[in-house]
């Protein structure tokens, strides 16, 4: 099975570029990069049908997120306020940042 490459991790804010949920905003929960998908806050909720198990949880309708394709969100700049592509950079002190390509500002903090 191939890797994919996932352009953004988990802890980073994304835009969705495309699909039912397009425009929404949301912070990255998990990321899947055998797969090529991510899971983002309060995007692609699903209902489930959860049978109930002894001591760990109860029955019911659940609401809950599902994974997204990676190629579906663009890293949000809270600077430019829009998903934007970014490049990255190497500082002084040997770090690497992503930095934002529209406005030059650094995206991870």
């Amino acid at each position: 099975m191939e890797v994919m490459i996932v352009h953004v991790k988990k802890g980073d804010m994304v835009v969705v570029i495309s699909g039912d949920d397009k425009g929404k905003k949301g912070k990255i929960l998990k990321a899947f990069p055998k797969t090529g998908k991510v899971l983002v806050e309060g995007v692609n909720i699903v209902t489930k049908h959860q049978k109930p198990r002894p001591g760990v949880q109860q029955a019911g309708i659940i609401h809950e997120e599902a994974p997204i394709d990676s190629s579906n969100v663009m890293l949000y700049c809270p600077n430019c306020n829009r998903g934007v592509r970014y490049k990255r950079e190497i500082l002084s002190n040997g770090e690497k940042v992503r930095v934002c390509k529209i406005c030059n500002e650094a995206l991870d903090k």
